[in-house]
C-alpha cells in the first residue's frame, strides 16, 4: 500500500504541472497519469475500485465547501434553476441518449436505464473546471451548479428505478426508500444545522487546532454518511451540511480546514477514474466507443446549449455550459454496478457504457481548451437573478473593542466587511449584539483566502497581543500586496515592529484617547479651549515625529532610553517657551 502510495503522487506530481504548462489544466493531468500508471497501461496499481470508492471523499468535500459559499437565501433564489432548468435537462437528455441505445439495439428498457443515467454529469469534472477558471460565480457556472445539485437529487429515484426494469420476481416501487430519504432530508435541514453549529462551539472553545480540523472533517463526513445510509449520495448530505453552516461564525475557519483534504482527495478521484478505464475493450471496439463518445457528447451539448439560449444566456455562456456539462458522471458507476447486480444489465453492456462515461470525462477538459483556443475568449460576464453584492471590501482581524467601533461605523455607511476573531467567548459575546462576526485565526493563510482576501480592498488589523499581530502582518504583506494595511499596535514598540514591515497607517492604543483626557483635563484645570488644544496637539506632533526618527534604533534599549529622556527635556522647553511666548503677549495686549 505503502508503494501505491509513492506511485500515485509520483504520476500526480509530473503529470499535472506538466498538462497545467501545456495549458490543458490539472484535470487531464490527473486522467492522464491514472490511466498510464492503472491497470491497462503500466499495471503498477490493480486495486482500482477501493481507491476509486475511498477517492469520492474528495467530491464529498468539494460539495461541502459550495455549500458554504451558498447561504439558504441564495439556495432559494436559484430554486427556479435547480427544478426547471435542471429537469429540462435531464428529461431532455435522457430521452434523446436513450433513442440512441434504442437504435443501438438495446431493449426499451435498459435503452431508457442508459438514457437516464448518461443525463448524469460528473460533479467533480464540472465544478473542478469552472473553479479553475473563475466562472462558478458566472451565469453559466450558477446554471452548471444548479443542474448538477438537481442531478444530484435525481440519484435517490433513479436507484429506486433499477428494480422495476427488471424481471417481474421485482418487488415493485420502494416507496419506503423514498420516503426514509424525505425524512432524512428534513431531519437534517431541520435539526442538523442546530446539532452542527453547537458541536463546533463547544469544541471551538478548547483552541486546539487539531480537534477542530478532526471535527471539520466529521461535520462533512457524518452529514454525508447519514444521507448515504437513507439512500441519498454522500455528495449531497455534504452539500446539505455546508448550507446549514453557511450562515454561521465557522464558515470560514471550516472552509479552511476541509481545503487541503479535498484538493488532494479530489485530485485521487480524478487519477482513479483515468485508471478504471478499460483501454484493452477500447482497443477491442475503437469504432464502436469513439462513436458513443461522441454522439453522447453531443446530444448533452446540444441539450444544454439549446436551453442556455431559451434561458437568455449569450452565445459564449451557452457553450461553456453545454461543454463543461457534457460528459457522463460518477453515479454511472454505482447505478450500472446497481443494475448488474438487480440482473438489469449484463455485465459486459455495463462495462462498455462505463469505457463511455470515462472517455466522455476526458472529453471534457480537451472541449474547454479548444473553447478558449477558438473563440479566444471568456465567457461574458452576465447579470443574475442573485448578484454577489456582498463580497467584502474590507477585512477586520481582531473583533475587540477596536475593532468593534471601526465595524459599527461601516455598518452604518453599509459597507460590507469580514471580521474574524480566534476566541470563540468573543465570537459569541459579540453575536449577541447582532454584528457578523466569524470564528477564524487570521493568521493562517487558507483563512484568508476563504475570507476573500484576495478580493477586500483593505485589511484592517486589530488584533490586541502583539505577536499574532505581527504574524498577520507578515502574511497580509506577502501574499496580498495589495491589501492596504490599517493596523492597531498595542503600544510603542509594537508599532516599531510594525512599520519594520512596512506598514504605514498605524493608530497606537489608548495614544488617541489619551490625548483626548488630557485635552479635557487642562480645560479643567482653567486652561482656555484653545490653549488645552494647542498643547496638546504640539505633543502629538513631537511625539509623531520622534516615532519615525527612531524607528531604527528601537532594538537599542539604552539608545531609545537615552532618547527617551532628551525627548522629555525638549517637551519641557517647547512648553516653556510657549508659555514665555503667550506671558509677553498677554503683557503687551495690557
Amino acid at each position: 500500500m505503502n508503494l501505491d502510495v509513492i506511485v500515485l503522487l509520483t504520476g500526480a506530481v509530473i503529470a499535472v504541472p506538466v498538462f497545467k504548462l501545456l495549458g490543458l489544466g490539472s484535470v487531464l493531468g490527473y486522467l492522464a497519469a491514472g490511466a498510464l500508471i492503472g491497470p491497462w497501461a503500466l499495471g503498477l496499481i490493480d486495486d482500482v475500485d477501493d481507491i476509486l470508492h475511498f477517492a469520492e471523499l474528495g467530491v464529498v468535500m468539494l460539495l461541502f465547501i459550495i455549500g458554504l459559499e451558498l447561504k439558504p437565501a441564495r439556495l432559494w433564489a436559484l430554486r427556479r434553476s435547480i427544478f426547471g432548468f435542471g429537469s429540462a435537462q435531464l428529461l431532455l437528455s435522457a430521452l434523446l441518449i436513450g433513442a440512441f441505445a434504442y437504435l443501438l439495439g438495446h431493449t426499451l428498457q435498459i435503452a431508457l436505464l442508459i438514457g437516464l443515467v448518461l443525463a448524469l454529469s460528473s460533479t467533480a469534472f464540472a465544478l473542478q473546471l469552472l473553479a479553475e477558471r473563475g466562472e462558478l460565480t458566472q451565469r453559466h457556472g450558477r446554471s452548471a451548479f444548479a443542474t448538477l445539485l438537481f442531478q444530484d437529487l435525481a440519484v435517490v429515484p433513479l436507484l429506486a428505478l433499477v428494480p422495476l426494469l427488471g424481471d417481474s420476481s421485482s418487488n415493485g416501487f420502494q416507496w419506503q426508500t423514498v420516503a426514509l430519504a424525505f425524512g432524512t432530508v428534513v431531519g437534517v435541514v431541520f435539526l442538523g444545522g442546530w446539532v452542527l453549529k453547537n458541536l463546533l462551539k463547544i469544541v471551538a472553545r478548547s483552541r486546539v487546532r487539531e480537534i477542530l480540523t478532526a471535527t471539520a472533517l466529521l461535520t462533512v463526513l457524518g452529514t454525508a454518511t447519514l444521507l448515504e445510509h437513507a439512500g441519498l449520495s454522500m455528495a449531497l448530505g455534504a452539500f446539505l451540511a455546508g448550507v446549514l453552516l453557511a450562515d454561521t461564525e465557522f464558515r470560514h475557519q471550516l472552509e479552511a480546514d476541509i481545503e487541503p483534504f479535498k484538493g488532494l482527495l479530489l485530485g485521487l478521484f480524478f487519477i482513479a477514474v483515468g485508471m478504471s478505464m478499460n483501454l484493452g475493450l477500447i482497443a477491442e471496439q475503437p469504432f464502436d466507443i469513439l462513436t458513443m463518445v461522441i454522439a453522447l457528447v453531443s446530444i448533452k451539448f446540444l441539450v444544454l446549449f439549446a436551453l442556455g439560449k431559451w434561458q437568455g444566456l449569450e452565445n459564449a455562456s451557452a457553450r461553456r455550459l453545454g461543454w463543461v456539462l457534457s460528459q457522463g458522471g460518477e453515479f454511472a458507476f454505482v447505478i450500472f454496478g446497481v443494475a448488474v447486480t438487480t440482473s438489469v444489465l449484463p455485465g459486459s453492456t455495463a462495462e462498455l457504457w462505463i469505457v463511455v462515461v470515462s472517455l466522455s470525462m476526458l472529453t471534457t477538459p480537451l472541449l474547454m481548451f479548444l473553447e478558449d483556443r477558438v473563440w479566444n475568449k471568456k465567457a461574458p460576464e452576465e447579470p443574475y437573478e442573485l448578484p454577489d453584492d456582498d463580497e467584502p471590501r474590507v477585512i477586520i482581524a481582531g473583533f475587540g473593542r477596536f475593532g468593534q467601533i471601526i465595524a459599527r461605523v461601516l455598518s452604518a455607511k453599509k459597507i460590507p466587511f469580514t471580521a474574524l476573531d480566534a476566541s470563540q467567548e468573543q465570537v459569541d459575546f459579540v453575536k449577541q449584539y447582532g454584528n457578523k462576526i466569524y470564528y477564524g485565526d487570521a493568521s493562517r493563510l487558507d483563512l484568508l483566502e476563504a475570507a476573500g482576501a484576495d478580493k477586500a480592498s483593505l485589511f484592517v488589523l486589530a488584533i490586541d497581543e502583539a505577536e499574532p499581530s505581527l504574524r498577520t502582518a507578515a502574511l497580509v504583506s506577502k501574499h496580498f500586496p495589495h491589501l492596504k494595511i490599517y493596523a492597531r499596535a498595542h503600544n510603542r514598540k509594537h508599532a516599531y515592529q510594525l512599520m519594520d514591515l512596512g506598514i504605514e497607517i498605524i493608530r497606537r492604543d489608548t495614544f488617541h484617547s489619551a490625548l483626548s483626557l488630557t485635552e479635557a483635563v487642562l480645560t479643567g484645570l482653567g486652561y482656555s479651549a484653545s490653549r488645552a488644544q494647542h498643547s496638546v496637539e504640539a505633543f502629538k506632533a513631537k511625539d509623531v515625529e520622534r516615532l519615525h526618527a527612531h524607528q531604527h534604533l528601537h532594538n537599542d534599549n539604552e539608545k531609545m532610553r537615552d532618547l527617551a529622556k532628551s525627548a522629555a527635556r525638549e517637551l519641557e522647553e517647547m512648553f516653556a517657551a510657549d508659555a514665555a511666548s503667550e506671558e509677553e503677549s498677554s503683557r503687551k495686549s495690557s
